[in-house]
């Protein structure tokens, strides 16, 4: 369980204000003491992820949050903070000790509803009150589905558990293939995975792996190589391969080795349609000839990483970009979970691959850079069309484009 990429977990956020029980509540449904407890209002200071197998769902992360009646200067920045963890939520819980809602209580509903998010509201401490009538006439009123517990003797525990199963969003309980449901059985698959000094010692990286065992899942035959094995490897099959799928980094020598007919696609861009709105991307990814001299570029990184000197968002990208536009580019980068505020001030955004986010996150991005109509891409749908091999690295896929 604790080897799940984070962003294959459903994320669960508990919300409430202090001394709600949300921490108490989180050991309850995980059966783990995992949470500090106290009656101190404001135990809990920033978001505190905790792990679960949940089943059937399958691995989730609790986030543990600050109270949103916190108070003081350092309180509003705790609460902003809870808020931002939303961004990456799949479902919210909001836990209630069953008195009236409070003004804030609303708000934060309210907000919940905006985000589209699906919401349990919980009241918690049913072993020293019940739920008021007000609160359970809000939650009808507005389709909020609602249940009474008590984590400290663990009354109807088990069926809040059945309640966040249900209301799991639909994405999370599909199948989502990553890339068998564009080749069958039998298919021969070269995977090009290059070994360089960004490549994690003594293992590959989480595309290369997950992208594998989709194959492997789909019944393909596959063969795993580095950009100067590709020519030998073909040489060795009695036929040309079903699919070539490379690290972007190396597509220009894969090219130089690879028929045309055959068909190409890349680690990254079947993330992007795997982790988010491919066809947005896609549509961003055309920007890149519009743009000026002066613009401003946002190099999104979904994790934090010590750079290498020929680091492909912050040193490879903006060469190849500036090399094609012929423009006087600036660039950004941010990394992690923190994405900008400003982005209005940016002429386009090229994202990575998103392994490290779930979809939720991913989407979100997307909507919010559409929202505040600015055109945003991920890496290896920019590498593809920087290089010219734009149209037949994304023809896999079969998403319509027109140039």
């Amino acid at each position: 369980m604790s080897s799940t990429p984070r962003g294959e977990r459903l994320i669960i956020t508990l919300l409430g204000n202090r001394n709600s029980g949300k921490s108490s509540l989180i050991n309850a449904l995980t059966n783990q003491e995992i949470a500090i407890v106290s009656e101190v209002p404001g135990t809990t200071t920033d978001p505190v992820a905790k792990r679960y197998e949940l089943l059937p769902l399958g691995p989730v992360t609790f986030y543990d949050t600050a109270g949103l009646d916190d108070m003081g200067e350092l309180g509003e920045k705790r609460i902003r903070a809870a808020y931002k963890v939303l961004f990456k939520t799949d479902m919210a819980i909001f836990v209630n000790d069953g008195s009236p809602f409070q003004e804030n209580e609303l708000k934060a509903l309210q907000r919940l509803k905006e985000m589209k998010l699906p919401v349990l509201v919980i009241f918690n401490k049913s072993d020293l009150r019940k739920p008021h009538q007000n609160n359970i006439e809000f939650c009808q009123k507005n389709d909020l589905a609602w249940i009474s517990v008590s984590a400290k003797t663990k009354e109807n525990i088990t069926l809040a558990k059945e309640k966040i199963i249900e209301l799991a969003p639909s994405y999370f309980k599909e199948e989502r293939p990553l890339v068998r449901d564009i080749v069958h059985s039998g298919d021969r698959v070269i995977l090009v995975t290059p070994i360089d000094s960004s490549a994690p010692k003594g293992r590959l990286i989480l595309p290369q792996v997950q992208v594998l065992r989709d194959l492997l899942d789909s019944g393909a035959v596959t063969t795993v190589v580095r950009e100067f094995e590709l020519n030998k490897a073909l040489k060795a099959l009695k036929s040309e391969p079903d699919l070539v799928i490379t690290d972007s980094q190396v597509i220009q020598k894969v090219v130089n080795q690879l028929p045309p007919q055959v068909p190409l696609t890349t680690f990254s861009i079947l993330f992007a349609r795997y982790k988010g709105d491919l066809e947005a991307l896609i549509k961003g990814c055309q920007k890149i000839d519009e743009l000026k001299d002066g613009d401003r570029i946002l190099i999104a990184e979904a994790c934090s990483h010590h750079p290498q000197q020929d680091d492909i968002g912050r040193m490879k990208i903006p060469n190849w970009l500036k090399n094609y536009t012929q423009k006087d580019l600036n660039f950004d980068i941010a990394a992690g979970s923190d994405f900008p505020d400003n982005l209005e001030d940016y002429a386009l955004i090229i994202h990575c691959g998103a392994c490290m986010l779930n979809q939720k996150e991913m989407n979100n991005r997307i909507r919010e850079a559409e929202r505040r109509g600015v055109p945003i891409t991920n890496y290896g749908l920019a590498i593809s069309k920087l290089h010219g091999y734009f149209e037949r690295t994304i023809a896999p896929l079969k998403i319509p484009f027109r140039a």
